[in-house]
């Protein structure tokens, strides 16, 4: 009998020995299992933590990029009262290396697209500026009836232009509804919200229109051949080549010196629509820093006093106020 209880006290205690080891290695996994999980999101913090660094920096690069826009738009319209595209301000900055990573951007004379605020002034429909949007949509065979649907967009009634308007009755049966803005458009992807706007549409016709808060003429020196072929209604491809070819040569001093083209010879163009001079620029910048890439697109206005930032936007998205 005593051999059988020291047996049975030894296999007691072997069961116990065993079970203990058994909790100490799911004490051991779950301590391992736990550690590897707050490392992995310690990981995961210090990546955040850095991206989000990282973005703020380049957001100031940017900044920086935008001050120096400015600062060569402002010493540009101290030197020559016509603006062109052989100047310093045309020529794209190449990625240039800063702490981390590059920056690299570009401005643009909006005063060559055509402004789509136009079409409406002192609260009254401009029948000059619809023919010339009605040429430009023709041009990039589009339908000319959406010039119509952008002036009643942004006038202050509620009738609709005959015979292809769109007031309120067009958008207040879609889903959701929503009503005409009836004030000048904020931002050229605005028109995406427009009956008979479909984003293929919108595609065709974002690079060559802009929504400036004031009345502005269009740049001959700086507008692309299609912006130059509404200003005339017979202006034909060819001669809008000439125009260009002649303008690579030397840009235009005067607006006299635009109108005497032999392009224009029989043909009528208002004087009062086009200028030489800009005030108005699209500045884009592009920063990289490590994993973070930051667009910055700022509207720049300048005037006499200084260079105003008008809208800006991260990512390509414009807003307005001035800042």
């Amino acid at each position: 009998m005593r051999c059988e209880f020291w047996g049975s006290k030894a296999g007691a205690w072997e069961r116990e020995h065993g079970v203990a080891l058994i909790t100490v290695l799911l004490v051991v996994a779950i301590a391992t299992l736990t550690a590897v999980a707050m490392m992995t999101r310690q990981q995961l913090d210090i990546y955040r933590t850095a991206n989000l660094l990282n973005t703020e920096q380049a957001y100031l690069y940017a900044l920086g990029g935008e001050s120096w826009a400015k600062r060569i738009l402002w010493h540009d319209g101290k030197e020559t009262q016509v603006d062109n595209l052989t100047e310093l301000w045309a020529t794209p900055l190449p990625p240039l290396p800063i702490l981390g990573g590059t920056l690299q951007g570009s401005l643009e004379d909006l005063q060559g697209r055509f402004n789509l605020n136009n079409l409406v002034s002192e609260g009254k429909v401009s029948p000059e500026d619809v023919v010339r949007l009605e040429r430009l949509l023709t041009a990039l065979e589009l339908s000319p009836s959406l010039a119509q649907v952008m002036v009643d967009w942004i006038d202050t009634d509620l009738e609709p232009l005959i015979p292809d308007g769109a007031e309120d009755n067009a958008y207040l049966i879609r889903t959701p509804a929503y009503r005409t803005s009836n004030t000048l458009f904020n931002s050229p992807s605005e028109i995406r919200l427009l009956a008979g706007m479909d984003q293929a549409s919108y595609e065709k016709l974002s690079p060559y229109i802009c929504t400036l808060p004031t009345r502005t003429l269009i740049n001959v020196n700086t507008a692309p051949p299609l912006v130059l072929r509404v200003l005339a209604s017979e202006l034909s491809v060819e001669q809008t080549q000439k125009l260009v070819t002649e303008r690579d040569k030397k840009p235009f001093e005067t607006v006299q010196d635009f109108l005497v083209q032999e392009a224009f010879a029989g043909l009528q163009v208002e004087a009062k629509s086009i200028t030489v001079t800009s005030d108005y620029f699209l500045l884009t910048v592009q920063v990289e820093i490590d994993r973070a890439l930051v667009q910055l697109k700022s509207v720049l206005y300048r005037s006499p006093e200084k260079v105003t930032v008008v809208m800006r936007g991260r990512g390509g998205i414009l807003s307005s106020g001035v800042l």
